[in-house]
């Protein structure tokens, strides 16, 4: 993988040499590339095993503010050659855009330190067909109730990105994700549920056992059994680790730069201003060692830095490409493909905790539908989880809408658990919120 990284590195210098030659006076190259396998089980049944090898090398050209654009997974020197001749021919038919091009020179990433995100494991199919068995069948034998499966998965991959552009910058690194995911379903008389469990990590051996996963998956959906219905009512909710998450992207779509300059965002005028409670803090560490959204550089060869996007409750920053950083006139942050680890201030205590806080309430374990207005900030969405009473859980509910308006939800904000998920791109604990409408179906 490492050999080939350095084949597709010399591909993208070849094209954007050629894209000089025709006479871009700007051009960008970049290539992803992945490698690995997946396979899937139902019922200890083995249903799918995937082998995945691909990629393909995109180039951006520009004639003064003209870009024309062109893809190719042949790279050869003469597909290569067809394709930049394409992309310049493309670029004659445009218009221009005097907010296009490559982003500023000086914000270029320099220096692309270690972040440890290299971690490719040596597993063939039947390998990860015996993980994926073995996650489902402990799960399904730790209750009789547990009489269904939508099936256990597993995938293991390793791959590289290379970008480069006329500035002289070509930047590589390597890396591998591996994951391990269940989903159960359970009966009880005539109610079904369904939950699941995962795991996921850039280091194989730092995944659950497949035993720990199945397991969590059967307790999840054991849980959920026989739920009852919720009283219409305004009531503090509690949303758990693995979802409190979806707060923060919604907050992530408000101050992204697409949504600024077009005025579509309920935070437009947050710049600078108290959008959380004083104590709540977001640290971005794009340099975190085997992070899953670590990188030293964006899509756009920007350097990536740690930032204190919200300190103190006040909006430090908005999130901006570098065209969205020319329509607002003011300099890109290095976000062209998204955020890089956000860290959310927690000291809210463990999950008993964050119960006892809540009190009588609503906590939140899934949600449903897409009712997110991010222009007004006005927040609807289906949800189901637990009835709790003295911080104690009582039963399971479902079929319940929870509603609001995101900039008093953020406020309202009474504690964020230490409770904290780290699967993805946003860490955070359970988020309580000291009130919102909770409406039974």
């Amino acid at each position: 993988m490492l050999e080939e990284m350095n084949q597709v590195r010399q591909a993208v210098e070849d094209a954007l040499a050629l894209a000089k030659k025709l006479g871009a006076t700007d051009a960008e190259v970049s290539m992803s590339k992945q490698q690995g396998l997946s396979v899937g089980c139902r019922l200890q049944e083995v249903e799918t095993v995937e082998f995945d090898y691909g990629g393909a090398l995109g180039i951006a050209v520009w004639f003064g503010k003209r870009k024309g654009s062109a893809s190719t997974s042949d790279l050869s020197s003469q597909a290569l050659k067809k394709t930049v001749e394409a992309a310049c021919n493309i670029a004659k038919y445009t218009s221009e855009d005097p907010c296009s091009g490559i982003a500023d020179p000086s914000l270029m990433v320099t220096e692309i330190p270690d972040l440890d995100l290299y971690h490719p494991a040596d597993i063939n199919s039947d390998k990860a067909i015996e993980i994926a068995l073995a996650c489902e069948k402990a799960g399904l034998d730790q209750d009789k109730r547990i009489e269904n499966s939508d099936g256990a998965s597993f995938s293991s991959h390793q791959g590289f990105k290379v970008y480069g552009n006329s500035t002289g910058l070509v930047a590589a690194y390597p890396s591998s994700r591996h994951n391990l995911s269940c989903a159960l379903i359970g009966r009880d008389g005539e109610d079904m549920q369904r939950d699941y469990a995962y795991t996921l990590s850039r280091v194989f051996d730092h995944l659950d056992s497949p035993e720990q996963v199945g397991k969590a998956a059967a307790k999840e959906v054991l849980a959920r059994l026989n739920p009852r219905k919720a009283a219409t009512a305004k009531v503090p909710v509690l949303f758990n680790s693995e979802i409190a998450s979806s707060l923060f992207g919604h907050f992530i779509s408000g101050i992204s730069g697409g949504n600024l300059y077009r005025k579509a965002s309920f935070l437009l005028d947050a710049l600078d201003t108290q959008v959380f409670p004083e104590w709540l803090n977001i640290v971005e560490d794009p340099f975190i060692k085997q992070g899953l959204s670590s990188r030293a550089f964006d899509s756009e060869g920007v350097a990536t830095h740690k930032r204190n996007i919200v300190e103190n409750g006040t909006l430090n920053t908005w999130l901006l490409t570098s065209y969205a950083a020319r329509k607002m006139n003011l300099t890109a942050t290095g976000h062209a493909g998204g955020i890089h680890n956000w860290l959310i201030s927690s000291g809210g205590g463990d999950f008993a905790a964050m119960l006892k806080k809540l009190g009588t309430g609503l906590l939140v374990t899934e949600m449903m539908g897409q009712g997110v207005n991010v222009v007004t900030g006005d927040y609807s969405r289906g949800a189901a989880g637990f009835w709790v009473e003295n911080g104690i859980i009582q039963y399971p509910v479902s079929e319940i809408t929870i509603a609001g308006k995101l900039t008093e939800m953020f406020k309202n904000i009474v504690a964020v658990g230490d409770d904290i998920d780290t699967k993805g791109s946003i860490q955070c604990g359970s988020v309580l919120v000291e009130e919102m409408q909770v409406a039974g179906n």
